[in-house]
């Protein structure tokens, strides 16, 4: 079978994000995706050498979309509402992208090309530190992204099913921004004091007696 000449690594990238969509991480195969684009099994290699490239590249795909769908939600936003926006925004990806984010989320080595991974994080890192400002913007974007991939799993996988309460989510966040957005107090004044031993002096029998006499 011929290679056709429009066959691109952008070609063969929109296939494998269909059969992906289709049947998921697992089921992936690069021989229904060259059926799918009428191919040779070794034109995918060509662009692709093994699975685990293709994987790497669809993993960077699915964090390039969502870097998309974070900037939209936070553009031209003032910081709290930006950062509210873009939580609604990475569930909202999560639950109508599950295969796409599953990629993104599972363990494999980064492509030559892994740049959206490095650009998402950048993204988020530079929106939380508008709140929480450059000493703590690293610390609270791993604490916020690793509250929304729990929250967007758990979710998935229907583990509370219907005893969740629907405020969990803003509750999570509001506890989040109050950690990141509250002045921290000099170290001094949250150590806390030691408290006064009182003394135990021994009394005698004799002012025992004393003293009950008073």
């Amino acid at each position: 079978m011929p290679y056709p000449s429009k066959t691109d690594r952008q070609t063969i990238l929109s296939a494998a994000v269909k059969e992906l969509v289709h049947g998921g991480i697992r089921d992936l195969s690069l021989r229904n995706i060259a059926a799918s684009l009428d191919l040779a099994p070794n034109a995918i290699y060509r662009y692709f050498p093994d699975r685990r490239a293709l994987e790497a590249t669809l993993a960077d795909e699915a964090a390039r979309r969502l870097e998309l769908a974070l900037r939209k939600a936070a553009d031209g936003r003032e910081p709290v509402t930006a950062i509210r926006k873009m939580s609604s925004a990475y569930m909202k990806f999560a639950r109508d992208n599950p295969h796409l984010y599953e990629a993104m989320m599972s363990l494999h080595a980064p492509g030559p090309d892994a740049t959206s991974h490095q650009s998402l994080w950048t993204f988020t890192v530079e929106q939380v530190q508008r709140i929480a400002g450059s000493d703590l913007a690293a610390q609270a974007s791993v604490a916020l992204w690793a509250f929304l991939h729990g929250a967007a799993t758990l979710k998935a996988a229907q583990v509370l099913g219907e005893i969740k309460p629907a405020s969990g989510l803003e509750f999570g966040f509001e506890a989040w921004l109050t950690a990141v957005s509250k002045r921290r107090e000099p170290l001094d004044r949250l150590r806390i004091k030691p408290t006064k031993k009182r003394s135990h002096k021994k009394v005698s029998a004799r002012e025992r007696l004393v003293r009950s006499d008073k």
